[in-house]
């Protein structure tokens, strides 16, 4: 599945682009709107190559979660997971754990539709309707205490969906809230948008009327937001640059980085 944030709602608003929608766009999807592929195509005038960026986000995606699975890891809560897409979580991780166990949170209505659709009679997968920003109703919501034993790791994924939370809604927190609650061995991954000395106002303006605002940071920035966990080898890096295998797509858009909840 791909990636995305926002606030809950009892439907889609064929009226407000949604950024799940639009970052399925990105990929090549067809679960969007007209509404998402204006606003899409405007990040693009901003950002040319945005396409390419949604890919290497993937591509990563999809090199750190093996990386988890290949470490023991065997459960997968996936935040803000977006619209089904090539390479899901499930799939990744059961190339290497055919029994692996995965959740995948989202509140885009569309997204989780598609998700259950995907996932029927698959009884090691599900779609869980909630808010990544309300940890506590995630972590209790039955489906996610059936899938996921927290006494044992459990690699926590926020994979292109915080910088869609603004600094006031606290994402370092939102980090801890679920950091606090999964065992030592946890993996927690990152990918985030990227800027170093000038922000892209265009590219904000073009998220500004969408289902949740666009705010890209420094390494400085993120690396704060992982404070309390062990960051891995290589540390906070390129998209392009996290353990790569060769035929990444190359761009300086966006950061990525696998920490440890040490003991």
């Amino acid at each position: 599945m791909s990636e995305a944030a926002g606030a809950p709602d009892a439907g889609p608003d064929p009226q407000v682009p949604s950024v799940a929608r639009m970052y399925d766009f990105f990929l090549g999807g067809k679960e969007n709107f007209a509404v998402d592929r204006r606003a899409a195509e405007e990040v693009g005038r901003a950002l040319p190559g945005v396409a390419g960026v949604a890919r290497s986000n993937r591509q990563f995606l999809r090199r750190a979660v093996r990386f988890a699975a290949e470490r023991g890891v065997e459960q997968f809560l996936d935040l803000g997971a977006g619209l089904p897409t090539q390479g899901n979580v499930h799939e990744i991780a059961r190339s290497v754990h055919p029994g692996a166990r995965v959740v995948y949170v989202d509140n885009d209505p569309v997204v989780t539709s598609h998700g259950r659709a995907l996932l029927t009679g698959d009884g090691d997968a599900a779609v869980v309707d909630a808010d990544l920003r309300d940890a506590e109703a995630v972590l209790s919501d039955p489906r996610v205490r059936e899938l996921i034993d927290f006494d044992l790791p459990v690699c926590v994924l926020f994979v292109a969906v915080l910088h869609f939370m603004p600094d006031e809604e606290d994402p370092a927190g939102v980090i801890g809230r679920y950091r606090d609650a999964v065992p030592a061995g946890s993996p927690l991954v990152i990918s985030h948008a990227a800027v170093e000395e000038h922000r892209n106002l265009e590219v904000e303006d073009a998220y500004r009327s969408a289902s949740a605002p666009f705010v890209a940071r420094t390494r400085e920035q993120v690396t704060a937001l992982l404070d309390g966990l062990e960051i891995v080898d290589p540390g906070v890096v390129r998209l392009h640059e996290w353990r790569p295998e060769g035929g990444e797509y190359a761009t300086d858009a966006g950061w990525t980085a696998v920490a440890r909840k040490g003991r």
